[in-house]
C-alpha cells in the first residue's frame, strides 16, 4: 500500500468533518452570546436599532466591530474581527442611554479548517469546498489565495 502524505490524509478525511460539522452545526449555530450582548459574525452585518435621543454612537474597539448610522436610529453592525467589544449610545447632552457587549464570532456552519502541521487553512463549502480566508489562516495560504481573488477582482472590474 503506497504510504500518503499528511495533507493527503487530511484532505481525505474532509468528508468526515464535513459530516461532524453537518450534525453539529445546530448546536454551534445555538451558542448563544453572553446574557445581553449583541452577536454579529466576522465579515457580516446586523441591523439594530438605537434608543430614542441618541446624538452620539461609540465603538469601543473599531478593529472588532464598526457601525454604519441610518436613519431613525437604525445602525448597521459590522463584525470586523474576532472578539467583544462594546457600542454605547449617548444624548445630546452626553448622557448614556444604553450600552451593550458585541461579540464577533466565526461563522461555523459553512467554514472547513484544514490544519497541515502548524499551518491552517479555511474553505467555505456551500456545498463545494472553495479556499476562503479566515483570520488566524497560515500567512501564505492567505497571502495567496487573496492575492488571487484581487487579481480576479482586477480583471473583472478592466472589462466594463
Amino acid at each position: 500500500m503506497p504510504r500518503l502524505r499528511p495533507h493527503l490524509v487530511l484532505l481525505r478525511a474532509a468528508p468526515a468533518a464535513l459530516a461532524w460539522l453537518a450534525l453539529a452545526a445546530p448546536v454551534l449555530a445555538n451558542d448563544p452570546a453572553p446574557q445581553g450582548a449583541v452577536s454579529v459574525q466576522v465579515d457580516n452585518a446586523k441591523v439594530i436599532r438605537l434608543p430614542e435621543k441618541t446624538q452620539t454612537v461609540v465603538v469601543g474597539n473599531p478593529m472588532i466591530a464598526d457601525i454604519t448610522l441610518q436613519k431613525n436610529g437604525v445602525v448597521v453592525l459590522t463584525g470586523k474581527s474576532f472578539g467583544t467589544t462594546n457600542l454605547i449610545a449617548l444624548d445630546g447632552r452626553g448622557a448614556m442611554l444604553a450600552e451593550s457587549t458585541i461579540s464577533v464570532q466565526a461563522a461555523q456552519a459553512s467554514i472547513i479548517t484544514v490544519q497541515r502541521g502548524l499551518d491552517r487553512e479555511s474553505y467555505s463549502c456551500t456545498p463545494n469546498c472553495q479556499p476562503a480566508v479566515q483570520l488566524g489562516d497560515a500567512n501564505k495560504y492567505f497571502d495567496e489565495t487573496s492575492k488571487q481573488a484581487e487579481q480576479r477582482r482586477t480583471m473583472a472590474t478592466q472589462g466594463r
